[in-house]
């Protein structure tokens, strides 16, 4: 099958970074589907995983942790699912990822496409939409469908994969949603995706806020730097509020006052836990899945895909790489087809 991958971990100019490769169509194990990729997305983890280091892989080592396409096989113990289903998923870090013909992804974490839009746009959503909805609904003590009303939620990135989903389902919960972003496009982006506020991260938060109405916030999604809104985040939120955590710090955080001082909720997200830890929860992802599906059937939410390049190849890939180690993409960019 083709596949791209790696055997070193180069700069993303360099082009054996990230190479064409034919590796053999794998074999399903007991909880697995086997699905025929027909679209991938990217997201900050496959730039990461890919990122300059010293070791060199023994064998092709294949990214991607995006995918939508259709069940060719399954596992002796899989349930729910039938080849010729159309699926969608983020997978498991510690497998080989969708960036290939075909991909073995547990069952579990998989949920059946939205009926209303095509591969492409499915391929968009899992990881991002994972992330947000354990984050703001499962670590965080909020209601998927009511959690928000009468709150404040500031989007911290709104513009990004995760904050275009985020802003949807905050919005849909009931939150009123303020989102930060910096250029025209962007800022259009976030109203685009339900947003009534938007303020610029480039400057001082607490005052933009403040010219808004928002003395204070109740919830604050930081899927940005860590570092460098962790004092303003901590002066901003109201007692008994709670923050939301994506990117590692470079450092030590301080998490006494005014954290400490007003009780100030923490709250990590690692969309990647569940499968990673095997813990025995891991189909809840799929039943998130599941439930988004629906609610993109319903029109209650809206795909973040924002460009799309075809074909899957060695060239896209860094491409797509390329744009998202700029950190000027907005929504989500995908690939399709082979």
């Amino acid at each position: 099958m083709k596949a791209v991958a790696l055997t070193r971990y180069l700069p993303i100019d360099d082009p054996q970074s990230l190479i064409d490769v034919e590796l053999p169509k794998p074999v399903p194990g007991e909880h697995d589907l086997l699905v025929r990729i027909e679209a991938i997305s990217v997201n900050p983890v496959d730039t990461k995983v890919r990122s300059p280091k010293p070791q060199v892989e023994a064998q092709p080592k294949v990214l991607g942790y995006d995918a939508a396409g259709v069940v060719e096989a399954i596992g002796k113990s899989v349930i729910g699912f039938q080849p010729g289903d159309r699926v969608y998923y983020a997978g498991d870090i510690t497998r080989a990822g969708s960036n290939a013909e075909y991909q073995l992804v547990d069952a579990r974490l998989v949920g059946h496409a939205p009926r209303s839009i095509d591969l492409a746009d499915a391929a968009a959503l899992p990881l991002t939409t994972i992330t947000a909805w354990e984050l703001l609904f499962q670590r965080m003590p909020f209601d998927s469908e009511h959690g928000g009303q009468g709150k404040s939620l500031l989007i911290i990135g709104g513009a990004g994969g995760v904050g275009s989903i985020a802003i949807q389902l905050a919005r849909r919960a009931g939150f009123t949603v303020i989102a930060t972003a910096s250029r025209a496009a962007t800022i259009d982006w976030c109203r685009t995706m339900g947003a009534q506020h938007v303020i610029d991260h480039r400057q001082s938060l607490a005052p933009q806020l403040a010219a808004q109405g928002f003395a204070q916030i109740d919830v604050v999604l930081n899927f940005a730097d860590t570092d460098r809104y962790w004092e303003t985040i901590g002066e901003i939120l109201a007692p008994q509020g709670h923050v939301g955590l994506i990117v590692e710090p470079s450092g030590a955080l301080k998490i006494g006052d005014p954290y400490k001082a007003k009780c100030i909720g923490i709250h990590w997200e690692m969309m990647f836990a569940r499968s990673r830890f095997k813990t025995a929860d891991q189909a809840e992802q799929g039943r998130i899945l599941e439930r988004v599906a629906a609610l993109i059937d319903a029109g209650e939410l809206r795909g973040t895909r924002s460009e799309t390049l075809v074909p899957i190849n060695a060239a896209n890939l860094r491409e797509a790489h390329r744009r998202l180690e700029s950190g000027t993409t907005i929504g989500k960019l995908v690939l399709a087809g082979w």
